[in-house]
């Protein structure tokens, strides 16, 4: 569990080591698990002491070259660079060997020795052509006391190595390589944003009018009149009669009236000759 969570969430990683300490404090792998959780959360001392212990139950060396970076966390860089010098060294394998040397270079720029920092990093590792799990960072490294110490075409040089060699962009080495070349990047997305902004503020323009003409009179009287020729032919004598509507929306009614009064009349000249009849 700690070994799944200590690159996506330290301090969750550094908590379980916790607790697996408490269960199993006698396992080594535990009480190295232990020290790489707490040197996650730059927690040096806890680190040292998990991985002297993890040292003593192994007889490993392996844990040497994270035991004085660990030094150089706690702001002791003369520390790492005596570890560096130490027996346990000849011991390590290749790349245990290659991480002291880093270790060392970067105690020797904590130092402010910065050509003595480069000197370090001069290795048979470093001339190599072939590519090894190491490096990229070896490169990296380099290129970047380079930088430092102001040799740029000299570090543009091998930060292009160290692109070749980082198949997996492990360094940002191509942001270093872009940077020394002048070349800067847009954001894209800052800009997907502004035009969604702007699109959004087009459609509540949009709406915006739309609620202006729900106001104005005229629009309303002709949607009205709109809706109705939905439902009725325009050849239809009922369409006209029922279709009449004046300049200020309302609805004409003066022939309905007089439809009424001539019904009317009519009645009563039945009702008349009826009675006619009768005499």
């Amino acid at each position: 569990m700690v070994a799944r969570l200590i690159d996506e969430d330290p301090e969750q990683a550094y908590a379980y080591s916790r607790i697996a300490l408490r269960l199993a404090s006698r396992v080594a792998a535990v009480r190295e698990a232990a020290g790489f959780a707490a040197y996650a959360n730059q927690k040096y001392a806890e680190a040292i002491a998990e991985f002297r212990a993890a040292k003593r139950m192994t007889g490993s060396v392996e844990l040497w070259p994270v035991i004085a970076d660990c030094e150089r966390g706690l702001g002791r860089p003369e520390r790492a660079l005596a570890m560096a010098g130490e027996p346990e060294v000849q011991k390590l394998d290749k790349a245990g060997q290659v991480e002291m040397r880093l270790v060392a270079a970067g105690a020797r720029r904590d130092m402010d020795q910065l050509d003595a920092a480069i000197v370090t990093l001069q290795s048979p590792e470093l001339a190599s052509s072939s590519v090894q799990p190491w490096t990229a960072r070896l490169r990296y490294a380099y290129a970047d006391a380079l930088l430092a110490a102001g040799r740029e075409d000299e570090a543009r040089e091998w930060f292009a190595k160290t692109l070749e060699a980082d198949k997996d962009g492990a360094t940002d080495a191509s942001d270093r390589l872009a940077e020394l070349d002048g070349v800067e990047f847009v954001d894209a997305s800052a800009d997907d944003s502004d035009d969604s902004d702007d699109a959004d503020v087009e459609v509540e323009d949009e709406f915006d009018d739309e609620d202006e003409d729900d106001d104005d009179p005229e629009v309303a009287a002709a949607e009205r009149a709109s809706d109705q020729a939905e439902y009725y032919d325009e050849d239809d004598d009922e369409y006209e009669g029922d279709a009449d509507v004046d300049a200020d929306g309302d609805v004409d009614v003066t022939d309905e009236i007089v439809v009424l009064d001539e019904d009317e009349d009519e009645d009563d000249d039945r009702r008349d000759g009826g009675v006619r009849d009768e005499g």
